[in-house]
């Protein structure tokens, strides 16, 4: 069989499950329906997987375009392997709980360091040159 390279061998994946990982960290999860020239996806009923340590929630996301330029990995989901998950599904109100707490825990670990390089004379600059959530 011979595979062709870059978004023609997307339409192999048509009508299959699909996991996609977002520029931006999200994890969504759908059939692909749609498929063009730049990658850009039409996602549909699709969920929005949210993992906080071994638990997780899915918010209902419905049709879902992406584009291209924002999807970091791509793959099949095993429907076999999905159902033999290592983790335990909670509610969205649950995951999006656990979120929270944990992105203020970065937070205050991110303050308590930042805090800590100042007493020593020191500052941190994170590079936000390549990151697009700001």
């Amino acid at each position: 069989m011979n595979v062709v390279p870059g978004t023609a061998s997307l339409l192999e994946e048509l009508d299959k499950k699909l996991m996609v990982l977002l520029r931006d960290g999200r994890t969504l999860i759908g059939y692909l329906r749609s498929v063009d020239q730049f990658a850009n996806l039409v996602l549909h009923r699709t969920i929005e997987r949210i993992h906080v340590g071994k638990e997780y929630g899915d918010i209902p996301r419905g049709v879902f375009i992406v584009r291209g330029e924002n999807v970091v990995l791509l793959g099949e989901i095993d429907k076999d392997k999905e159902k033999n998950l290592p983790l335990s599904e909670v509610s969205v109100d649950d995951i999006l709980d656990a979120q929270r707490r944990e992105q203020e825990l970065k937070q205050d670990q991110e303050r308590r360091m930042n805090k800590a390089l100042k007493d020593r004379g020191l500052s941190y600059i994170p590079d936000l040159g390549h990151d697009d959530m700001f």
